[in-house]
């Protein structure tokens, strides 16, 4: 068996398909972890337009959404703060080596009875060019990926 790039090689989780209609993205836990706001904003905005990209849902409701409760057979993702690194935009224009920003966070997909589906660390990096929230970017697209290869 292929190990999947977030899973553990062998891991029978990474291999097992489920299915859901739906899905309710709820804002980020920061678990103390100091994020400026725009962050954390961006993490959330990105994760949904990434996951609607994805075309496996029918909808993609926000935290919050009454008409989320409805949903026979919603999932739920949950993100929580692992770690966070603020690079510099000037410093990696100047130099390969330095300035990069990096947030690491778990992701954490869950049945409407509370059963776990998905429980990784997935991290968002920018290197090179581009802005700092790049990085909320690769995150939310790495994440489209586990949803592709989940459901």
């Amino acid at each position: 068996m292929v190990g999947s790039l977030w899973g553990q090689p062998g891991d029978s989780k990474s291999a097992q398909k489920f299915s859901a209609s739906s899905i309710q993205i709820e804002p980020m836990d920061s678990n103390d972890v100091p994020m400026p706001p725009e962050f954390r904003v961006a993490i959330y905005e990105n994760l949904i337009a990434q996951i609607e990209k994805t075309g496996k849902f029918q909808h993609v409701y926000r935290s919050g959404d009454k008409d989320a409760a409805s949903a026979p057979d919603l999932v739920t993702l949950r993100t929580t703060a692992q770690s966070f690194t603020k690079g510099s935009q000037k410093k990696r224009e100047v130099t390969t080596v330095a300035g990069a920003t990096s947030i690491t966070l778990k992701v954490h997909i869950t049945d409407h009875a509370g059963q776990t589906l998905v429980d990784r660390d997935v991290q968002g990096k920018v290197r090179f060019l581009g802005e700092n929230l790049r990085a909320t970017y690769d995150f939310s697209k790495k994440v489209a990926t586990i949803i592709r290869n989940t459901f």
